[in-house]
């Protein structure tokens, strides 16, 4: 059994989930729905870990020695939280084992990071995250392999539910797999523009049944919406 996967994301009202929108409003709706679902862990791609946690930062590798192998390094760190970091070529530089949110929202605050990584990535960059106390495993060779990721992750981590809270890119990637079980979308009164990006990058016809909806202060629309049974 993989972990319950539930896509988590803030809306502009024709489908745009990156943007210059997402600044009109704090979002304390998304955040709130996001601390009550409770889950085990949240899911990012690479460039909103970056955007949202690390802005930038990337270690010089020149003083660390290469690890010798491909392996799966798991610290079994007490947590009530992870936040599992989809970075197929490492490019993602951690300065705690932890997530560090400067509202110390109990959503994200203090969550346990995991690299999820493939063989792309520099072996220096191991010795780096083994530094720093950090998990990390592997995906596949060239590319990850979200199933088999996902199945990792129970396993390894007893992880059950996981918040699927990224950009186009990884959304789409679990999408393309039928991956997703649920869908809760923050919808704002508001249009994005036309090279903004969507909620899925790639997709396919996947049926899903409305569960909930809500209406909140500033017209804004919570859907929720839960993946029918074949």
């Amino acid at each position: 059994m993989k972990p319950y996967i539930i896509c988590h994301m803030v809306m502009s009202i024709d489908g745009r989930v990156t943007g210059e929108f997402l600044s009109k409003n704090n979002h304390e709706i998304y955040y709130q729905i996001n601390r009550d679902y409770k889950a085990d862990a949240f899911a990012c791609g690479r460039v909103t870990m970056e955007e949202s946690f690390t802005g930038g930062y990337y270690p010089d590798l020149t003083n660390y020695q290469p690890v010798l192998e491909f392996e799966d390094y798991i610290l079994n760190k007490e947590t009530n939280l992870y936040a599992l970091a989809f970075d197929p070529h490492g490019r993602l530089g951690w300065k705690e084992d932890h997530i560090i949110d400067l509202d110390q929202d109990p959503g994200y605050d203090n969550a346990k990071v995991i690299e999820i990584l493939t063989h792309q990535v520099d072996k220096r960059y191991l010795s780096y995250l083994q530094k720093q106390g950090i998990s990390y495993i592997f995906g596949g060779e060239e590319k990850i392999d979200i199933k088999n990721t996902l199945f990792k992750l129970k396993k390894y981590f007893n992880i059950n539910k996981i918040l699927l809270e990224g950009g186009s890119i990884i959304n789409g990637a679990f999408m393309e797999e039928n991956l997703i079980d649920e869908l809760s979308l923050v919808i704002e009164p508001i249009t994005g523009n036309s090279n903004d990006k969507p909620l899925f990058m790639k997709s396919n016809i996947t049926e899903f049944t409305l569960k909930e909806i809500k209406k909140y202060d500033n017209d804004i629309i919570w859907l929720n919406y839960i993946k029918k049974e074949k």
